[in-house]
């Protein structure tokens, strides 16, 4: 294990999400600490972290709570990691009125500095141009803006963490616990990972968002026969429907009903309906005790291991899974 500690930088920020900033302090600043202190053993610090904001003043989180900052971007030399908490607020305005925070993170790219954005913070990064061409990720609910704004990076957005080269990006406003625990693994190894994670009583590796995200493709939209149609198949959502008997049913060509759904919704309609029946499926499998072969039929399902094989590749969970992790029961 190396004597010296790494050194991370948290680059805070007015809006930033207190608990993406606190938290990961705390995880980093306690690996090797608190779980040397369970089992009796030396107390061996493995970082260094300083928070650091635009002047060296306190930073004004989204929830109103004031942070104390240690340095101002311009006393930034060099760290080992640089951390991007995640936007709290508006992302548009916020990302106009941190240029200087690009600008740290374009100068931390150029020394090949290892940079972590958390969730939304993974807008900073892209602004800043140093993911264009590279893999990435930010939370699912931010999928369509962030695509829209960059297309040029490689997002995945079913992805937990991503990492390509130096630069690391996480997914939703906790998963700075994940982005923690790989960057412990990265300059430590498996096992100082794995007893931190233990210490804060957290689950590590967890790889994917899916299982969080929401019927993205049931955005809002003026056309009434989609309405209809997607009415109809909330309707008969345990039978099973072929498009051409759909398109018959509101007398449609199958093409015009394939046209119409994706001029709609942009996708076409077997995927829409997919994703409906998952969706209910999830529902179920949070909401009552069915059990997975009833819950299977009741969204249009007839063989099982087609169903299972689906749904996790749907939410990235087994249907048991699942009903494990989300379950009112549970």
């Amino acid at each position: 294990m190396p004597n010296n500690k790494m050194s991370v930088v948290v680059a805070g920020f007015d809006g930033a999400l207190a608990s993406a900033m606190t938290g990961i302090v705390d995880l980093l600043s306690l690996a090797g600490v608190t779980w040397n202190r369970i089992q009796h053993k030396k107390i061996e610090r493995l970082f260094e972290v300083k928070i650091a904001s635009p002047h060296g003043n306190a930073i004004q989180c989204i929830n109103g709570l004031n942070i104390h900052a240690h340095l101002s971007y311009a006393d930034v030399k060099q760290p080992d990691v640089l951390v991007v908490p995640t936007i709290g607020g508006p992302i548009d305005p916020i990302l106009q009125q941190q240029q200087a925070l690009l600008e740290l993170i374009r100068k931390a790219d150029q020394h090949a500095t290892t940079i972590a954005g958390n969730c939304t913070g993974s807008f900073f990064l892209a602004e800043a141009g140093i993911l264009d061409g590279r893999t990435a990720t930010t939370h699912w609910g931010f999928e369509p803006e962030f695509r829209a704004r960059y297309p040029k990076v490689h997002l995945h957005p079913e992805q937990m963490i991503s990492r390509d080269g130096h630069i690391y990006t996480a997914g939703g406003g906790l998963a700075w616990f994940d982005l923690g625990l790989h960057l412990i693994d990265r300059f430590y190894g498996f096992e100082i990972a794995i007893e931190t994670a233990k210490a804060f009583v957290i689950d590590y590796q967890r790889d994917s968002q899916l299982s969080y995200a929401l019927l993205r493709v049931a955005r809002p939209h003026q056309d009434l026969l989609v309405q209809q149609i997607q009415k109809f198949l909330a309707q008969h959502l345990s039978q099973s429907i072929a498009l051409e008997d759909l398109a018959q049913h509101f007398n449609l060509t199958t093409r015009t009903l394939i046209r119409r759904f994706k001029a709609a919704l942009d996708v076409p309609p077997n995927r829409y309906i997919q994703a409906m029946r998952m969706e209910a499926a999830q529902k179920r499998l949070e909401q009552t005790e069915h059990s997975i072969d009833q819950i299977m039929l009741a969204v249009g399902y007839q063989d099982s291991s087609s169903f299972r094989r689906l749904f996790r590749k749907h939410t990235g969970l087994t249907p048991l899974e699942y009903r494990r992790r989300f379950s009112r029961s549970a």
